[in-house]
């Protein structure tokens, strides 16, 4: 990791109970990296703990995990990023481990993995473990894939990704939306196992159990509609067919015995729900050739971004 510059990402509201262990943690683990936090409009004195523990701190106020990370990835230039969140649940002496893969084997996204390893024994919200284990069962179903944690804060990043990613969400849905974005952008995503402890007495949770999780299962749904449209309209086609059949043979039924239709408004009603089935099924197919083509769109976009990213190191090269 000598000559490569890593960078901590650590966004925060409220945190001061924590924020200056985990900052000391992070300089610990990784001396070189610089420490980046986030203040997202806190009211404790996060950003003065933080300043003084040694970090760099900047502000975001626009009110969401997801603005805050949107503010980070365009301002901040590194070749490795390390995220994880300020309430010292996640452990940074797995940093490095983490760094090594995105510099040395190319991975675009780690993830670290909670829920392999403690997350289940130390968390004590059990909503919030049932909520994890549907979504990670969820996501893999629908997108093919094998995250071991989908709504972990504690990710690396390459510079590739970081600088191509595009934050659609606003709050805590932000990690559901890196992760199916990765998959389906069939980028190298890798899973490290690492540990996690419950927040410490006093310390509180930003997330809602019950809205926040709603936020994700709606973000989930849309980035399925989005990324995979061939499937979800056709699912969609399915459904509505099944249902314009199941209307149509009693009529059918009728009509073979007597020669006669007695439920004429039915057999409308069935005509316009397969014709709607057939509208869905045509959508998918368009849909999907402009999926096809945004994603040869990407991979030109991430060319560039890497061109961009190497004449930026000859410069710094000829200026030392």
């Amino acid at each position: 990791m000598i000559n490569k510059k890593i960078a901590f990402l650590i966004p925060c509201y409220n945190e001061a109970q924590t924020i200056g262990k985990v900052v000391a943690d992070c300089k610990k683990a990784i001396p070189e990296a610089d420490v980046y936090v986030y203040d997202n409009n806190s009211s404790d004195g996060t950003d003065e703990i933080a300043r003084k523990a040694g970090a760099i701190v900047r502000y975001e106020y626009q009110q969401g995990k997801g603005n805050v990370i949107r503010r980070m990835f365009r301002e901040i230039n590194a070749d490795c990023y390390i995220m994880l969140d300020g309430d010292d649940t996640n452990p940074p002496e797995f940093a490095p481990q983490m760094a090594e893969l995105v510099l040395t084997k190319n991975v675009d996204m780690v993830v670290g993995d909670r829920l392999s390893s403690t997350y289940f024994e130390e968390n004590k919200r059990p909503f919030h473990n049932f909520g994890n284990s549907i979504v990670k069962k969820l996501i893999n179903l629908l997108f093919k894939s094998d995250i071991k944690d989908i709504m972990t804060g504690y990710r690396a990043f390459s510079y590739q990704f970081v600088k191509t990613f595009p934050v659609i969400s606003k709050g805590f849905e932000i990690e559901t939306e890196m992760t199916i974005h990765s998959v389906a952008q069939n980028l190298n995503v890798e899973n490290v196992v690492t540990d996690y402890r419950d927040r410490p007495d006093g310390s509180e949770s930003k997330l809602n159990t019950y809205s926040d999780g709603l936020k994700v299962l709606k973000t989930i749904f849309r980035l399925f509609k989005n990324y995979r449209p061939l499937l979800f309209f056709m699912i969609v086609s399915i459904i509505l067919a099944l249902i314009s059949i199941i209307l149509f043979i009693p009529i059918l039924s009728k009509f073979l015995k007597t020669g006669l239709v007695p439920n004429f408004p039915t057999l409308i009603v069935s005509g316009f729900i397969f014709m709607a089935a057939l509208i869905s099924l045509f959508a998918g197919i368009i849909l999907d050739v402009q999926v096809e083509k945004g994603r040869q769109d990407f991979e030109y976009r991430l060319q560039e971004v890497n061109f961009q990213k190497n004449i930026m190191e000859k410069i710094n090269e000829k200026t030392n």
